[in-house]
């Protein structure tokens, strides 16, 4: 099948010692997997059906990984299918103040990487152009270019978690504020939801880098390992910034919840002061309205303006007292 007029395949590159050799259609592929001194790197995006087939077919690509890869959706993982890696990456980046994920798929053998996209995932051609300015890293295969874009996927979270330490320092600030009538419950909330799903995409890199750092010496050589081990230290300081932050926001909930709880108690201070005061008037209106014959000052003239300003007298001692205790 002839995949050179696919829209997915954005790049096809031969290196040898380093060194590019030539772009090349995907269609042609076969004729440098003959040249055991050359290594192939192509980059697909969202390719369909018909072109992963196609890649199954050059490559002897496993079909379960193949459809893992056509579908999309996948856990971060990597599996072995005989002399062919599969791992699943989630990447993260920032668009417009908010973050986007999307997947990378990666079948690496000895002489071939190919990496496929999905979703809003950045890129790698600047990635490419790089490396290319250092043939004698690339001369150790394929195995160094997939750290560079591990390495590059984990840079990205860096952005992303320095965005949420940034919502999170505004929430506080604004959490202690006097003034504030509304509660932070929901921003603290989707906070935490954003944090795990970041989370859930850097941490399984812990497991994949271990893997690739202590098996599969003939696809990552030796001298290759040493970067890895550079990229389980980029992914630690995430996780770690991650997870105090996790515990930062649950505090930060909790009190949320707590002011929560001081602000009704509030409305029910107030609620129960004013209730005391009307219970004065209530309880003289309650007594004037018995059904007696004999009660006291009912034929003296005064008893109206009196009643009435024992009455407001008598709220207004309240109202002071309750005042005073902060209850109004």
């Amino acid at each position: 099948m002839d995949l050179s007029q696919h829209a997915a395949v954005v790049n096809c590159e031969a290196y040898r010692d380093g060194k590019k050799i030539e772009h090349f259609d995907i269609d042609k592929v076969a004729d440098f997997l003959d040249d055991s001194a050359c290594f192939v790197w192509i980059g697909l995006a969202a390719p369909d059906g018909a072109a992963m087939q196609a890649l199954q077919a050059a490559f002897g690509l496993h079909e379960l990984a193949v459809e893992d890869a056509e579908g999309a959706h996948e856990r971060p993982k990597l599996e072995e299918y005989g002399d062919t890696l599969f791992m699943v990456l989630h990447t993260a980046s920032l668009e417009n103040g908010a973050i986007v994920y999307g997947e990378t798929h990666v079948f690496l053998g000895c002489r071939f990487i190919i990496t496929v996209r999905h979703g809003p995932s950045a890129g790698y051609a600047k990635l490419r152009e790089r490396k290319e300015s250092v043939p004698d890293k690339l001369a150790s295969g394929p195995g160094y270019v997939l750290y560079s874009i591990i390495d590059f996927i984990v840079d990205q979270y860096q952005p992303c978690i320095d965005h949420l330490q940034t919502k999170f320092q505004q929430y506080e600030q604004q959490l202690f504020q006097p003034s504030l009538s509304e509660d932070k419950l929901q921003d603290f909330y989707q906070l935490k939801t954003e944090l795990l799903k970041l989370d859930a995409a850097v941490n399984p890199l812990h497991e994949i880098c271990t893997q690739l750092i202590r098996f599969h010496g003939d696809i990552v050589p030796k001298e290759n390992r040493l970067y890895y081990r550079d990229i389980l230290d980029h992914v630690k300081r995430v996780t770690h910034t991650a997870s105090q932050m996790r515990e930062m926001v649950n505090s930060a909930m909790q009190v949320a919840l707590g002011q929560i709880s001081i602000r009704q108690n509030e409305v029910v201070k107030r609620l129960a002061g004013w209730g005391a005061i009307l219970a004065v008037p209530t309880m003289v209106f309650s007594l004037y309205g018995m059904n007696f014959e004999f009660m006291p000052e009912l034929k003296w003239r005064g008893s109206y303006p009196a009643v009435i300003v024992g009455i407001i007298a008598g709220c207004y001692f309240l109202h002071r007292r309750l005042k005073r205790d902060g209850w109004l």
